[in-house]
């Protein structure tokens, strides 16, 4: 099966003077895990202000210490090392207020002495995490559709269709739509189910360039699938969670 470029080997060449590739690489990582990354220092108890200036600094960390170029890639999901570095930095960032407030001198622990698998999933904003991160994958699977049937010349019949995808509101009925495209209702039906078929393989993508091993693809598919149901979030034209993976 076709296995793409994960950000695991493109990022391991990142740095800020890095080649180009790695360089788009870590601007991905900065749009994509932006979110996930800001809500979970916020529900850890810091002020939005606060959130969005530590995540500012921790995506630097890792490009100014190399931290990942240190990542053990076999170790499986991006998802899991990043979470794991980021409650590594906050703790070092703690430690670093602290020791200030005491007058300095006191040793804190670089992001790089402490082990890899910290206990994290307990942490309140693993939550929050897990479900900007869920969003993220839904999201650019979205756009991803969206410039596949932009570059076939099909804007109209997306735009009448997506509203059967996630994060539709009101999706108008069958007939409705089916109309609105000329179509008969059979015939929506199946451009529907197409539809679905390639927005799952969309997400498939978006989650197989966050692992390792294609075999990880399915596991992370399942949780992906797990977070979403239980925040709710739901096809707009059944009530029925994200379709399970085909």
């Amino acid at each position: 099966m076709f296995f793409p470029t994960t950000q695991w080997s493109l990022l391991a060449k990142a740095t800020l003077d890095g080649e180009t590739q790695a360089r788009g690489a870590l601007e991905d990582l900065c749009r994509c895990y932006w979110a996930p990354l800001r809500e979970f220092i916020r529900l850890r108890g810091y002020s939005e202000a606060d959130a969005e200036d530590l995540t500012q600094a921790f995506l630097l960390h890792l490009l100014e210490h190399s931290t990942l170029k240190k990542a053990d890639r076999l170790q499986g999901r991006f998802r899991s090392f990043l979470l794991g570095a980021l409650v590594r930095f906050l703790g070092d960032q703690h430690d670093r207020r602290q020791a200030q407030k005491r007058g300095g001198g006191a040793m804190h622990l670089s992001l790089d002495q402490q082990p890899v698998e910290l206990a994290v999933s307990a942490d309140p904003g693993t939550i929050g995490f897990d479900r900007e991160w869920a969003l993220v994958i839904l999201e650019n699977a979205l756009q991803s559709l969206q410039n596949q049937f932009t570059a076939e010349q099909q804007e109209r019949q997306f735009s009448v269709l997506r509203q059967f995808l996630p994060g539709a509101i009101d999706p108008p009925a069958y007939e409705t739509a089916a109309a609105q495209l000329g179509l008969s209702l059979p015939a929506f039906k199946s451009e529907l189910h197409r539809l679905r078929r390639r927005f799952r393989a969309a997400v498939r993508q978006e989650v197989a360039s966050t692992v390792s091993a294609p075999h990880e693809i399915d596991e992370e598919m399942v949780h992906l699938q797990q977070v979403l149901m239980d925040k709710g979030t739901v096809l707009a034209e059944t009530g029925k969670p994200l379709p399970p993976v085909s």
